[in-house]
């Protein structure tokens, strides 16, 4: 189950920034995970604004129920943006966990990186939605002598329950639903189909 840290109004507040930066569009979305979805939070247009990440890292850290944080880790590419704000802020220190090749699934945390024994970690990413990236990076942190004290995230836009084997902390849930392919009442309609990002897919244009 995701803890949500913000209350009514500042989750009004918070969805109305995004709205502001750009960052939560409408219309017919291509998910990472391959469902499609009406609505899609682009994360870096909130990212490019340093303040603004300044602003919502404190919000999150000031709500999160763990203390005692040595490092924060978060996986490519948003999560390193906060992962380095949310440890300044901490005090501590900042690793990424990064693909291992081009195209692999598999997360490393190389840079010569050495956690000490024990080190107490927050993995911190923008937005969840099958958990596949912040799992990607618990199972890095795995290799290290590490104790993670739970995951916190900037939006929780999942629409089944994860469980990631640690706590789960969102500043802010959005009820966003996506559908399968084969169901997606947007196909239905034959509206056009945009894949977020760089990469593009047959029938569907990039943003």
């Amino acid at each position: 189950m995701v803890r949500v840290l913000a209350d009514a109004q500042r989750t009004v507040e918070l969805v109305e920034l995004l709205r502001q930066v750009g960052a939560l569009l409408e219309g017919h979305f291509l998910l990472a995970s391959g469902r499609h979805s009406d609505r899609y939070v682009e994360k870096f247009a909130l990212l490019r604004w340093p303040r603004q990440v300044e602003m919502v890292c404190r919000d999150l850290l000031a709500r999160l129920p763990w203390s005692g944080i040595d490092a924060v880790v978060g996986p490519t590419t948003g999560g390193i943006l906060l992962a380095y704000e949310c440890a300044r802020q901490l005090g501590v220190w900042a690793a990424y966990a990064e693909r291992e090749s081009e195209g692999s699934s598999r997360r490393v945390i190389r840079r010569g990186t050495q956690f000490p024994s024990g080190t107490r970690v927050l993995v911190v990413d923008d937005v969840l939605t099958t958990g596949g990236s912040v799992g990607e990076t618990l199972r890095a942190l795995a290799e290290h002598p590490v104790e993670v004290v739970g995951v916190a995230v900037l939006v929780d836009r999942s629409t089944a329950p994860i469980d990631l084997g640690v706590p789960l902390a969102a500043l802010v849930r959005l009820e966003i639903p996506s559908w399968l392919p084969a169901e997606c009442p947007l196909c239905a309609k034959g509206l056009p189909l945009v894949k977020p990002g760089t990469t593009a897919v047959p029938g569907s244009s990039t943003l």
